[in-house]
C-alpha cells in the first residue's frame, strides 16, 4: 500500500535489527511539526491510514553510528568512558563492517538515490558512519547526497572524552565530503571536562534540532547521530505517541541501526478527523 506517492518499502525497510516505527506525534513543540507514522501492524489499517499532502511532510531516516571503540570498552567497564584513550572515539573493526553492510543495503534497496540530504553529528564515529554509508562513490556513477555536520544532533556532552570532538580544521581535511559551514566554532566549546549535559538539556536540544529539520527544504533526510541523543529526544516526546507505540519508539537503537519515519506539518491533522482510543486519548 502506498500513500501520497510514498512507497511503503521506503518507510518500513529493515536494516540489521531495524524496527519499522509507525505512529504519530501530536505536538513536538507548541508552534512546530509533529512526527506521524503512516503504518502500524498494531493498529487497524482503517484507522491508521492518513492522506497527507506530500509538500507538508518529510521522510526522516534516523541512524545510530556504527560500533566505536569506546562502545566495546564501555560494555566491559563503564569507567573506561572516562579514559583519554577514547577521545573522539573512532569506529571499531566491527563498526566498519556494520557501515559496509548498511551501505550495501541503502544502495541495493534504492534508498540512497532518494535521500536529498545527510545530516551528521560532528563527532568522528558519526562522520565515519555517515560518509561510509551515504558518501561512498559507486561504480554505477550514482551521485551521493550532500552531507552537512550539525552540532545540535551530537552526543551528550561533557566529562567523557569520547564525546569531545576535534577541531573543524582537522575534520575538514579528513572529511572533504562534509560541509562544516554550520559549525560556529573551530574548537569544541560545548564539551566541559567537569560538567555533564543533563538528560533534560539533551532532550531540549533534540527538540530544537527537530524544529530546525522542519525548516529545511529537502523532503527526505538521513540523520546520523548517537544513542543518548536519540534516547532522550524520543523519550521526551513519548507521551505524545499512540499508546500502542510508546514502548517501541523508546527502544534502544543498536549500532548502525536505521529507523525511518515521516514528519508531518501539524496543519495536516485537519485532513482527517482524529480518532479516539479506549482511554479517551486522540489516536
Amino acid at each position: 500500500m502506498a500513500t501520497c506517492g510514498v512507497d511503503r518499502n521506503i518507510i518500513t525497510h529493515s536494516t540489521c535489527t531495524c524496527l519499522s516505527l509507525v505512529c504519530k506525534l501530536r505536538h513536538l513543540m507548541p508552534f512546530c511539526s509533529w512526527i506521524h507514522y503512516l503504518y502500524s501492524a498494531d493498529m487497524d489499517s482503517t484507522t491508521s491510514q492518513r492522506l497527507i499532502p506530500l509538500g507538508h511532510s518529510k521522510i526522516i531516516h534516523l541512524v545510530r553510528h556504527a560500533q566505536a571503540n569506546h562502545n566495546v570498552a564501555g560494555k566491559k567497564d563503564h569507567d573506561a568512558l572516562l579514559s583519554p584513550e577514547f577521545f573522539d572515539a573512532s569506529l571499531s573493526s566491527l563498526g566498519l563492517e556494520q557501515v559496509s553492510n548498511l551501505s550495501n543495503h541503502v544502495y541495493a534497496s534504492g534508498l540512497l538515490k532518494k535521500i536529498d540530504l545527510v545530516i551528521t553529528s560532528p563527532l568522528l564515529r558519526a562522520m565515519q558512519t555517515a560518509v561510509g554509508v551515504f558518501g561512498r562513490e559507486r561504480s554505477s556513477g550514482l551521485k551521493c547526497p550532500p552531507i552537512i555536520a550539525v552540532e545540535l544532533c551530537r552526543e551528550r556532552t561533557g566529562v567523557h572524552p569520547c564525546d569531545k570532538r576535534k577541531t573543524i580544521r582537522e575534520y575538514s581535511s579528513l572529511f572533504p565530503q562534509i560541509d562544516f559551514s554550520l559549525i560556529e566554532s573551530d574548537d569544541d566549546n560545548l564539551w566541559k571536562a567537569d560538567v555533564r549535559e543533563t538528560e533534560e538539556e539533551v532532550a531540549a536540544r533534540g527538540l530544537k534540532f527537530m524544529n530546525w529539520l522542519k525548516t529545511r527544504h529537502e523532503t527526505e533526510i538521513a540523520v546520523v547521530t548517537h544513542h543518548r541523543f536519540l534516547q532522550y529526544t524520543l523519550s521526551a516526546i513519548r507521551n505524545d505517541f499512540h499508546p500502542s507505540l510508546r514502548s517501541e519508539i523508546c527502544k534502544e537503537f543498536s549500532n548502525c541501526e536505521l529507523r525511518s519515519m515521516i514528519m508531518v506539518d501539524k496543519r495536516c491533522r485537519m485532513v482527517n478527523s482524529p480518532t479516539t482510543d479506549s482511554n479517551g486519548e486522540r489516536a
